[in-house]
């Protein structure tokens, strides 16, 4: 366990999450679609996320990404997923990224995550910046970076391309290691 908090725990990802990761991706099929498309069209079922769960841990022990579960201790409903991504080993840098569950929104949980995993991230992985990169709408994700002491750094022009959509302008935000 990499922390706990209000009745959660955050793990790494492991073999016997493709279930959980299923059921919150196709619950949440309609939040993810937009910026976790990927992630969203490899969990449409228990095989294909078994699938996604088995590259998952392989990438997280080849420290290619790091994928973690927030899980509500005692019942072990999954209440969210939090990437640590696009790592540059020479730079020490990773960006975050996550999502979490519409029924457990709203309670703080997510803030809470990126700050343990952003100590984690310092501490034990070796990182010196962290990023988080939001469209200016995502307000949940905003505040998220802002509890964090993340500072906007610059709108990354057409950064990112949702299915279907024309190209998005992205908010970067930074913290650092001390």
């Amino acid at each position: 366990m990499v922390a706990e908090f209000n009745g959660f725990e955050i793990n790494p990802i492991h073999g016997g999450d493709a279930w959980k990761i299923c059921d919150l991706c196709v619950a949440n099929a309609d939040r993810l679609k937009r910026y976790f498309p990927k992630t969203s069209e490899q969990n449409l079922n228990p095989t294909l996320s078994q699938l996604f769960v088995d590259k998952k841990v392989k990438q997280f022990e080849n420290k290619e990404e790091f994928l973690f579960t927030l899980k509500h201790s005692e019942t072990r409903e999954l209440a969210a997923l939090i990437y640590i991504k696009e790592l540059d080993w020479a730079k020490k840098q990773g960006e975050f990224a996550y999502c979490i569950g519409y029924t457990f929104e709203g309670q703080g949980l997510t803030s809470k995550a990126i700050n343990a995993l952003s100590k984690y991230a310092f501490n034990y992985l070796g990182l010196e910046t962290l990023q988080i990169i939001s469209h200016k709408d995502n307000v949940g994700s905003i505040k998220v970076a802002l509890n964090n002491n993340f500072e906007w750094q610059k709108t990354l022009l057409n950064e990112f391309t949702p299915v279907g959509e024309e190209p998005l302008d992205m908010e970067l935000y930074e913290l650092y290691k001390n």
